[in-house]
């Protein structure tokens, strides 16, 4: 059965996911990186549209939009008297030396603000925080900004491959991390339901047993809706489908 066939399979039958505990583990781990590569693909999707329309509205806005301004000794100073909101292609842009907004005010799912004493980045709705303080040394101006700017603006071919790289290597250990731990409980709902079976069958069946509920969340992803307690919702699932794939398996037989 080839990995499209096992992942169709996965999401509504217990009794092949108990058939699939025969497999070679080559082909298991494989199967963690493609369900880790469809997991990502939201994410990774609103991340690089938020950096590549970021960037265009960024330097558009500071160039035009934004008065001057300095960073130094960990705060942002200018002679703007209050806070400054601009909206380009779905991208936010939020300009405060004044510090009047705070980091629990922003309300955007797209956009980057320039506060008075930190940087925030916002991509699908995921909040990256960067204090000035880390400048501590240095003296930026507007003039700087819209220079970095432009560069990273040329860098996007080489810094969005590394990133994504990035973002699906830490998904796909963590991905790794919840089927070892899952197997593990496995082996706890085997001997309650006195099984004879290896760590090993356990490893295999849990990684398919993760597969409703990580495209379940892929979906969600993609319709950028938020799932209250997900990360219980994601436990439950997968311990249940497992715990459904162990009653496929036949008990052994008692004399």
């Amino acid at each position: 059965m080839n990995i499209f066939k096992q992942l169709i399979k996965s999401l509504y039958s217990p009794k092949d996911i108990a058939l699939f505990r025969f497999q070679g583990i080559g082909k298991t781990i494989l199967y963690i990186f493609f369900l880790t590569l469809i997991a990502i693909i939201p994410n990774v999707s609103y991340f690089s549209s938020a950096i590549i329309n970021g960037i265009e509205a960024t330097q558009n806005t500071i160039n035009e939009g934004i008065p001057e301004f300095e960073i130094s000794n960990g705060e942002l100073t200018s002679d703007q008297a209050e806070p400054i909101t601009m909206e380009q292609d779905n991208f936010t842009i939020i300009f405060d030396s004044t510090g009047d907004i705070t980091l629990d005010e922003l309300e955007v799912s797209n956009g980057l603000a320039l506060l008075k004493n930190d940087f925030v980045l916002v991509a699908g709705g995921n909040i990256d925080t960067y204090s000035y303080s880390l400048f501590t040394d240095m003296i930026l101006t507007k003039k700087d900004i819209s220079s970095l700017v432009k560069s990273m603006e040329s860098l996007l071919p080489i810094i969005l491959p590394i990133l994504v790289l990035t973002i699906y290597i830490f998904t796909a250990g963590i991905k790794f991390l919840e089927v070892t731990i899952l197997a593990l409980f496995g082996l706890v709902l085997k001997n309650i339901m006195n099984l004879k079976l290896q760590y090993r069958h356990m490893w295999r069946m849990a990684a398919y047993s993760v597969t409703l509920p990580t495209i379940f969340f892929t979906i969600m992803a993609a319709l950028q809706t938020p799932v209250p307690n997900g990360f219980l919702i994601n436990w439950f699932v997968s311990t249940i489908i497992l715990y459904l794939a162990l009653k496929e398996i036949p008990k052994p037989k008692t004399n």
